[in-house]
């Protein structure tokens, strides 16, 4: 836990915790009142992808902003910018079109994708280079933490209060998450300088060259390309599964989700601790295997038992190769990503995220009435198998160690 010993990352720490917090409420409430609104999985999976293309669009003035900008007034404005966008659904909530929502969950898509680069660029500094897979475990035990609050709060406020109270609760939070990036940061290592200001099409080219010569970050870009479609798979699916498959409620929904958090907390303790060590891609690697044949088994566990409880103990234990998974993808980019092109490579690899999401969302709301909703799950579960494979792969050939190597001398 020594990152935690370094005041400036502890607020960071803090701030991202209210934040995904805020943002898993909206996660999980959204497309619950849409699926409930509509009766439909396209329309649910519709609205999805219109919550992650803007992420995609944004890609390079997200980098660059990341590599220019003052990181910590970049994650204040987008704090406050996601109230602010926000605040439409209150309409929504007192009987307005639901296609409102699509509109808000574009803008809370914009937002996010300036976010995620400027904080996961900003880690390093405020933490130490040298301790920099221990402190992205602090950060996935903030993220398994706040899935587990705003999932449960979500859904929970959707059902007994409907989304107006959701509305409410996420603005608060917000505001938390704000007051505590607004003031600056002293770091633990020097801040990385700005880079030329080119024109933001030819800076963002350069990110992307980057990550076509450095192997780990094209490694790193083929887990991304299949993790996300599982992803996007997944969030349409899982809605199905538990309403419809599981014969659940909007409060069921919000309890799965959350509470794969309670795995995930067990794992970022390990990352931060006794596994900080660990190489980033053995992480990412054995992570992703025992995620998907835990998602398989899941998925087909119906067949015998459809008892909540069951599930709620599956879905805590699936939160762990999740988090371990996500923790190695993230220390393998930052680690090999140059310093003052971190915040390019970042962004792209999470409008990378967003667009494959978006397209395993379509591919999945497009297809359930066809194939069946456990196909897809089937095939979700085996897009993580198959990407951890090649992970595991590469590892084995030892690339993985030589471009570590070889990366040394040019990220000093």
């Amino acid at each position: 836990m020594k990152p935690l010993r370094e005041p400036a990352f502890l607020r960071l720490w803090i701030a991202a915790f209210f934040s995904e917090t805020a943002e898993w409420m909206l996660q999980i409430a959204l497309p619950v009142f849409v699926f409930q609104a509509t009766g439909s999985a396209a329309t649910t999976a519709l609205s999805i992808v219109l919550g992650l293309l803007p992420a995609v669009l944004l890609s390079p003035v997200a980098g660059v902003i990341a590599d220019r900008w003052n990181r910590r007034l970049v994650l204040c404005v987008v704090c406050a910018g996601q109230a602010f966008v926000a605040l439409p659904l209150l309409f929504v909530a007192s009987g307005g079109p639901v296609f409102v929502i699509y509109a808000v969950m574009a803008g809370q898509a914009g937002l996010a994708s300036l976010f995620e680069p400027a904080r996961n660029a900003l880690v390093p500094e405020l933490a130490g280079p040298d301790e920099l897979t221990g402190a992205n475990g602090l950060m996935s035990i903030n993220g398994s933490v706040a899935r587990l609050v705003g999932g449960w709060a979500g859904g929970l406020l959707l059902g007994f209060g409907g989304l107006g109270w959701v509305v409410v609760a996420y603005l608060g939070v917000l505001a938390i998450a704000s007051a505590l990036l607004a003031r600056p940061f002293r770091r633990a290592a020097a801040p990385v300088a700005a880079g030329p200001h080119e024109p933001v099409v030819k800076a963002w080219l350069e990110g992307l060259r980057e990550i076509g010569r450095e192997g780990r970050l094209r490694v790193a870009g083929v887990v991304v390309v299949l993790t996300s479609l599982a992803q996007g798979m997944f969030l349409v699916l899982f809605v199905v599964f538990v309403l419809d498959i599981l014969d659940g409620t909007e409060g069921d929904v919000g309890l799965l989700r959350g509470v794969q958090a309670l795995g995930g907390l067990v794992a970022g303790f390990a990352v931060a601790t006794v596994a900080r060590k660990v190489a980033p891609a053995a992480l990412l690697g054995w992570g992703g295997l025992a995620l998907g044949l835990l998602s398989a088994l899941i998925w087909n566990l119906p067949a015998l038992t459809a008892s909540l409880g069951v599930y709620i103990g599956l879905f805590g234990l699936v939160g762990a190769p999740g988090v371990l998974a996500g923790s190695g993808l993230l220390s393998l980019v930052q680690t090999a990503a140059s310093p003052e092109r971190s915040g390019r490579v970042l962004s792209t690899m999470f409008a990378g995220m967003a667009g494959f999401t978006a397209l395993g969302a379509l591919v999945a709301g497009g297809l359930v009435s066809v194939l069946g909703t456990g196909v897809l799950l089937n095939l979700q579960a085996g897009l993580h198998t198959a990407s951890a494979l090649i992970v595991l792969g590469v590892l084995a050939s030892g690339r993985l160690r030589r471009d570590a190597v070889l990366a040394v001398p040019r990220s000093e």
